[in-house]
């Protein structure tokens, strides 16, 4: 909530909280009722039944203040109903009830970026960008023709040497309660102190209950043809494979991650694209938004295609507003080189052999003042590309392929791709 909201809400509370706070049978006795046959004082006996109504149905707590039952089932039309002698005067007595003051009345006054769609500005009509996303908006489908021989004999090797199934088992946990336990302690979790543990593994066959589809299912998830996961599979050593037993499914998601690993190290070489004519709508800038929470994302943004940006990183937030620890402090807003810049949507994905690949950066800068005016960008933590892990660096370098593809089909003012890690890497690509 910004300040200005904070000090409204706050100006309010102070406003209301000098009314009466306790719903108790006092405060009820004498107060006047508005009715269509004139005004009627309640009585003692009246606020009886009044504060017994409230106490019955918990619309008081133990200090007669109003709860939240009251306030939501005021609100919703289910207020359960007055004793017989009250029904006449139901509305009026409510009116009574709701001179008492709570906080939980006060109006919500929320930031306007809280809970917001976060729409697209006239940054993005602006011809550099609209320029920048005809060069990059192109669907398109890839070849891979690598040795399936030389992909089962490293993936072997692979398994033997590091699939390790985890065992299905129980953990035992032994404990008493402490003495003279609170009720915080109990409500934290506290209240018991543990006195011993045991790790029981789970002894019975897990085939005699589930069936599993192992090649099927090593094929999904690998893209590879059954007969291909069938020989890795049979080349492994035994004692490897019987680890299946053990626990099935934890076997077939670490054979498929493994196995992706090195198809990933193998893909690169041998891949190629070819463009479609078929090309993304502009609608993924905007498809399946949420109302996004922007309290925190700070002022309004000059060259992005959005107003707001909640970024994904630290890495990321450096890059759009600098970095004031660093010695070359710029971002992409402040940058004057920058003409637009779009946080890319997830809807926006290049096909690799091992998965979509989403960049996240398109950038345009003023023509004249870089040589390399329309890029892509990548961001991550490191520039190490050893420091990546194998998929996610297939996934960069597929992407390389896939850029150089559309600069072959462009005469002039080329896109370039690279993975930066900050704003300063980024300028010395491009300067």
């Amino acid at each position: 909530m910004s300040n200005n909201a904070s000090a409204l809400q706050s100006d309010i509370s102070n406003s209301l909280s000098t009314r009466p706070q306790k719903a108790d049978e006092h405060y009820f006795v004498g107060k006047v009722l508005k009715t269509a046959q004139g005004d009627i004082k309640i009585t003692e006996e009246m606020a009886k039944k009044i504060y017994r109504y409230l106490v019955k149905n918990d619309y008081t707590d133990e200090q007669d203040r109003i709860t939240d039952a009251y306030i939501d089932a005021r609100k919703a039309g289910t207020l359960a109903a007055m004793p017989g002698d009250l029904q006449p005067y139901s509305d009026p007595i409510l009116d009574v009830i709701d001179s008492i003051y709570t906080d939980k009345q006060l109006p919500a006054i929320d930031d306007d970026r809280k809970g917001k769609i976060n729409p697209l500005n006239s940054n993005f009509d602006k011809k550099e960008f609209q320029e920048l996303w005809q060069r990059i908006n192109h669907k398109a489908i890839y070849q891979v023709d690598f040795d399936s021989a030389e992909l089962i004999a490293k993936a072997v090797k692979e398994l033997d040497q590091h699939l390790r199934v985890e065992k299905l088992h129980f953990n035992i946990v032994r404990g008493e309660q402490v003495d003279n336990a609170t009720y915080e302690q109990m409500k934290t979790g506290q209240g018991f102190a543990v006195s011993e543990t045991e790790r029981e593994e789970y002894q019975h066959s897990v085939h005699s209950t589930v069936k599993y589809d192992l090649l099927g299912k090593v094929s999904e998830l690998t893209k590879l043809k059954r007969s291909t996961v069938a020989a890795i599979l049979q080349k492994i050593q035994k004692v490897v494979f019987d680890q299946f037993r053990n626990n099935p499914e934890d076997f077939i998601s670490q054979t498929a991650r493994l196995i992706n690993t090195q198809k990933a190290t193998m893909v690169v070489e041998h891949l190629t694209y070819d463009l479609l004519e078929d090309k993304f709508d502009s609608s993924i800038f905007t498809a399946g938004q949420t109302k996004q929470d922007f309290v925190h994302a700070g002022q309004p943004l000059k060259k992005h295609i959005y107003d707001y940006l909640i970024t994904d990183s630290d890495v990321e937030r450096k890059l759009v507003f600098g970095d004031p620890k660093s010695n070359d402090p710029g971002g992409l807003e402040s940058a004057k080189e920058v003409t637009v810049y779009a946080k890319l949507p997830r809807g926006f994905s290049i096909p690799t052999p091992v998965g979509n690949y989403n960049p996240d950066w398109a950038i345009a800068f003023e023509e004249g003042a870089v040589k390399h005016v329309y890029f892509v960008a990548e961001t991550k933590g490191s520039m190490e590309s050893l420091q990546l892990k194998a998929m996610e660096q297939a996934k960069v370098d597929c992407a390389k392929r896939f850029f150089e593809k559309l600069s072959e089909q462009i005469s002039s003012k080329k896109v370039s791709y690279s993975v930066v890690d900050s704003f300063k890497s980024l300028m010395n690509i491009v300067r």
